[in-house]
Protein backbone atom coordinates (compact mmCIF):
# COMPACT_ATOMS: atom_id res chain seq x y z
CA UNK A 1 0.00 0.00 0.00
CA UNK A 2 1.03 3.37 -0.83
CA UNK A 3 1.93 6.30 1.77
CA UNK A 4 -0.04 9.56 1.13
CA UNK A 5 2.28 12.63 1.49
CA UNK A 6 1.75 15.85 1.33
CA UNK A 7 3.57 19.03 1.24
CA UNK A 8 2.10 22.11 2.62
CA UNK A 9 3.39 26.12 2.64
CA UNK A 10 1.42 29.06 3.77
CA UNK A 11 1.13 29.90 0.51
CA UNK A 12 0.00 26.80 -1.67
CA UNK A 13 -0.07 22.91 -1.65
CA UNK A 14 2.97 21.96 -2.90
CA UNK A 15 2.95 18.29 -3.20
CA UNK A 16 0.12 15.71 -2.16
CA UNK A 17 0.38 12.24 -3.81
CA UNK A 18 0.61 8.64 -3.33
CA UNK A 19 4.60 7.28 -2.45
CA UNK A 20 6.45 4.35 -1.32
CA UNK A 21 8.52 6.27 0.89
CA UNK A 22 10.07 9.81 2.45
CA UNK A 23 12.31 10.79 3.53
CA UNK A 24 12.42 13.95 6.13
CA UNK A 25 15.06 16.32 6.99
CA UNK A 26 14.28 16.39 11.31
CA UNK A 27 16.02 18.65 14.03
CA UNK A 28 17.42 15.10 15.49
CA UNK A 29 18.21 13.68 12.35
CA UNK A 30 16.54 12.23 9.02
CA UNK A 31 14.06 9.81 8.98
CA UNK A 32 12.06 7.51 6.71
CA UNK A 33 8.36 6.97 6.44
CA UNK A 34 6.71 4.13 5.09
CA UNK A 35 2.74 3.04 5.13
CA UNK A 36 2.18 2.39 8.29
CA UNK A 37 4.60 4.21 10.33
CA UNK A 38 3.55 4.46 13.95
CA UNK A 39 2.16 8.61 14.69
CA UNK A 40 5.37 10.74 14.91
CA UNK A 41 5.30 14.21 14.95
CA UNK A 42 9.35 15.87 14.54
CA UNK A 43 10.22 19.86 13.81
CA UNK A 44 11.87 19.93 10.40
CA UNK A 45 15.73 21.80 9.80
CA UNK A 46 16.71 23.29 6.39
CA UNK A 47 17.56 20.46 3.94
CA UNK A 48 16.05 18.14 1.19
CA UNK A 49 12.92 15.95 1.53
CA UNK A 50 13.78 12.69 -0.77
CA UNK A 51 10.30 11.55 -2.60
CA UNK A 52 10.79 7.83 -3.41
CA UNK A 53 7.98 6.72 -5.62
CA UNK A 54 8.79 2.57 -5.13
CA UNK A 55 10.57 0.86 -4.04
CA UNK A 56 14.28 0.81 -5.45
CA UNK A 57 13.47 4.05 -7.41
CA UNK A 58 15.47 7.48 -7.63
CA UNK A 59 14.74 10.01 -5.07
CA UNK A 60 13.18 13.06 -6.49
CA UNK A 61 14.36 15.97 -3.78
CA UNK A 62 12.41 18.75 -2.81
CA UNK A 63 14.22 21.77 -0.49
CA UNK A 64 12.53 22.70 2.52
CA UNK A 65 13.24 25.47 5.07
CA UNK A 66 11.88 24.92 8.72
CA UNK A 67 8.80 23.41 9.85
CA UNK A 68 6.68 20.28 10.87
CA UNK A 69 6.53 16.71 10.25
CA UNK A 70 2.96 14.76 11.27
CA UNK A 71 3.02 10.82 10.87
CA UNK A 72 -0.74 9.66 11.09
CA UNK A 73 -3.09 6.98 10.61
CA UNK A 74 -3.75 9.22 6.84
CA UNK A 75 -0.24 9.53 6.07
CA UNK A 76 2.92 11.99 6.05
CA UNK A 77 2.25 15.79 6.35
CA UNK A 78 5.36 18.08 6.29
CA UNK A 79 4.05 21.47 7.26
CA UNK A 80 6.81 23.75 6.02
CA UNK A 81 8.14 27.47 6.14
CA UNK A 82 9.22 27.61 2.30
CA UNK A 83 9.29 24.61 -0.03
CA UNK A 84 11.14 24.48 -3.76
Amino acid sequence: MPLHFELVTPEKLVRSDEVYMVVVPGTEGDFGVLEGHAPFMSTVRDGQIQIFATAGASPETISVVGGFAEVNEQGLTVLAERAG
